[in-house]
């Protein structure tokens, strides 16, 4: 039988997770950064913790922030249903907004991924964000920030159109969820409002839908370099995919490493 509905907050955390079921494949990239570099790590917009679990699984001291309270609360029980790590690992979760947040201590690395930055409204936001991220690291310390670089032809469809996405059965309630989509692009302002519907149903249930809008904020790579600087990163290295290659032209993601400028 499926399970009782709790709140339109907690349906779109864990339609997140369903969402998520392909894989991005960033976790592993994110496992070896934090191997590299010694010290607590600090995650913004952890979500339902996809990758802080992961990180605090393999041993590591993990803090995650996030102002949306069901996606913690799902943070809280994947981790929670985690076996204990051998080598320890723990995870913190902070309910807070990225763009202000101060905890008054310095980690090793610091990430904001998957697309975290283009949700945030508007090139001072983004800046905020990254001035969080550099204002927490150590001084051996390394910020990561990963961004989509959609090329003309993604946002060609970005007109109205509904596009249905998938079609899952989820497993916490056992119901079948559809995903569709509807993005529109503001070409003059770098912008998308994208508007996405879950509809779930179940043989003994009518269906339902939760909605969820966001306007994403685009930038290019060399945009996303000259914020990090500004926010007082000294731009290390920059990737084109999750594996470390070179930025491209045509890459369709950047993947920027920084540390703490000098003063």
């Amino acid at each position: 039988m499926a399970q009782a509905r709790k709140t339109p907050g907690a349906d779109l955390a864990r339609y997140y997770d369903l969402d998520l079921l392909d894989d991005p494949g960033d976790v592993e990239m994110y496992l070896a950064l934090a191997d590299a570099h010694d010290g607590p790590i600090l995650e913004l917009g952890v979500g339902s913790g996809r990758i802080a679990v992961a990180l605090a699984a393999a041993g590591h001291d993990v803090t995650g922030v996030d102002n949306d309270a069901a996606m913690l609360e799902r943070a809280r029980a994947a981790w929670k249903g985690r076996p204990p790590a051998a080598g320890g690992g723990s995870l913190t979760l902070v309910e807070h907004d990225l763009q202000t947040l101060a905890l008054g201590g310095r980690f090793g690395l610091v990430i904001l991924a998957l697309n975290g930055l283009l949700l945030l409204d508007g090139r001072a936001a983004q800046l905020s964000a990254l001035g969080v991220m550099a204002a927490h690291l150590a001084a051996y310390g390394r910020a990561v920030v990963d961004v989509w670089l959609p090329t003309p032809d993604d946002l060609a469809l970005y007109d109205g159109r509904l596009v249905l996405e998938w079609v899952r059965r989820d497993p916490d309630t056992a119901e079948w969820v559809a995903k569709t989509t509807s993005a529109r692009h503001e070409s003059a302002a770098a912008a998308a409002r994208v508007t996405t519907f879950f509809d779930a149903w179940a043989d003994e249930a009518p269906a339902r839908r939760s909605m969820r809008a966001d306007d994403i904020r685009f930038l290019s790579a060399s945009e996303l370099v000259a914020l990090a600087i500004q926010a007082g990163l000294e731009v290390e290295s920059t990737a084109g995919d999750y594996d470390m290659s070179e930025l491209e032209r045509d890459s369709d993601r950047i993947v920027l490493v920084g540390r703490p400028a000098a003063r």
